[in-house]
């Protein structure tokens, strides 16, 4: 393994560990597929926690007119 593999990984693997701690508990405490988000946490970044923020917890709400 090359140096600039391993500070890629020491680098990245954090991140995703984060994102997905943040993901599962979150999830968990919204009643949400907390085992689904905090997996798909793992594999990539930042597109669960882009699709967390936007599906299950509806960071964009209509506006309501009256």
């Amino acid at each position: 393994m090359t140096q600039e593999e391993l500070l890629t990984l020491l680098l990245v693997a954090p991140l995703l560990l984060v994102q997905s701690l943040f993901l599962f508990t979150d999830a968990r405490k919204r009643g949400h597929k907390h085992w689904f988000w905090g997996v798909w946490g793992l594999i990539q970044c930042p597109f669960p926690i882009i699709f967390y923020l936007i599906f299950a917890r509806k960071i964009f709400k209509k506006n309501k007119t009256i």
